[in-house]
């Protein structure tokens, strides 16, 4: 690590205070690539800060996340899945995708012996796959350890999910336990497992650049595998990833770097909770936006701040792509009723806004 990584990684953990460290997963990162401008969120878990623990402080806490009866029937379902050296797994892939696996070898790295540190399991998850492709030999490699550059800083992945050796090519394979009926799956909920897909994709592509190898090793389709009409037994079905790789990989591109998000914070402050808390998160900019409600922690907050200091933000990224950057209601209300000249670049908004107006007040006669 170079002195420039140790320095943001002392400040990272000044700045977590006493609390644990939370871990980045598929889905965090793709969440925050849906969001790429909003530098709070960025720094928050750049830092590896517990939101929810910051929300309620805050007197926001968050309303959504998942029960813990579909986390523990999550947990049933892909320990029966992974059974026995992922015997039912193998049966999926030969008998319903119609793969080719005459031999299988298994690997579980969610621990190397005793160690469960990150770094440590990084390293064999490297070695082993780096094995693998020279040998041929070893298939299924559960829980590995990957690794992925959020904005500067490094982020470990834990994936619940499976490394799959087929032909050469490295596939992922995502274990959900939500239902498909009929041959139907819940659009959102696949998409959202095509998107934890991708980010495994990447991260697992950055592991054999290190290695010296090729990206594309590592296939742009994954496995989904999901339990089939309403009972337990799992059914399989590629997804093909290409465009959710397209866009988090543009999108974590152009995450700011954590460097330069750390000038925002004031010095020698912190999101450990107590005093000073909500100065310390009010200075760091947001981006909120409807969407944010179904991803982010901190969502109710940060709709609260966005509505006191009367931002656009609020109606939505479709009413603020046709405001043409106007990002103040009051901004938006004045040139409706025409009480605000507009410059010459927001002539044909304020147009626009005259005559909805003019409408609204027409049919509420």
């Amino acid at each position: 690590m170079t002195l420039a990584e140790k320095t943001l990684t002392t400040r990272l953990d000044d700045l977590r205070g006493d609390a644990p460290a939370t871990r980045h997963n598929a889905r965090t990162i793709a969440a925050l690539t849906a969001n790429p401008g909003c530098a709070r969120r960025a720094l928050l878990d750049a830092a590896a800060v517990d939101k929810t623990v910051i929300a309620r402080e805050l007197g926001f806490p968050a309303k959504f996340g998942q029960s813990p009866f579909a986390i523990t029937r999550g947990n049933t379902f892909e320990a029966m899945v992974k059974a026995h050296g992922c015997a039912e797994l193998l049966r999926l892939l030969r008998e319903e995708l119609g793969l080719t696996i005459p031999e299988v070898g298994y690997h579980d790295l969610e621990t190397v012996g005793d160690n469960a540190s990150n770094s440590v399991r990084y390293q064999r998850t490297k070695q082993l796959l780096g094995q693998a492709l020279t040998s041929g030999q070893g298939t299924l490699f559960d829980h590995p350890m990957l690794r992925l550059e959020i904005a500067g800083a490094t982020a470990y992945l834990e994936p619940d999910v499976v490394a799959l050796q087929i032909g050469g090519l490295f596939h992922v394979v995502e274990i959900k336990s939500f239902a498909v009926v009929d041959g139907q799956a819940d659009p959102a909920q696949v998409a959202s497992a095509a998107r934890q897909s991708a980010v495994y994709v990447l991260a697992m592509r950055e592991l054999l650049r290190e290695l010296g190898q090729s990206p594309e090793l590592v296939a742009h389709n994954s496995i989904l595998v999901c339990a089939k009409d309403f009972t337990n037994r799992p059914t399989a079905a590629l997804v093909d990833l290409r465009k959710q790789l397209a866009v988090i990989g543009r999108q974590l591109s152009r995450l700011t770097s954590i460097d330069t998000l750390l000038d925002l914070v004031p010095p020698d402050a912190s999101f450990t909770p107590g005093e000073g808390l909500a100065d310390t998160v009010a200075a760091i900019p947001s981006r909120y936006a409807p969407e944010c409600m179904s991803s982010c922690e901190l969502a109710f907050a940060c709709r609260s701040e966005a509505r006191t200091q009367g931002s656009v933000d609020t109606l939505g990224r479709g009413v603020c792509d046709d405001l043409g950057g106007i990002d103040n209601l009051d901004t938006v209300l004045a040139l409706a009723e025409g009480t605000l000249d507009p410059g010459p670049e927001h002539a044909d908004i304020a147009e626009m806004l005259r005559r909805a107006r003019a409408l609204r007040l027409e049919v509420a006669r």
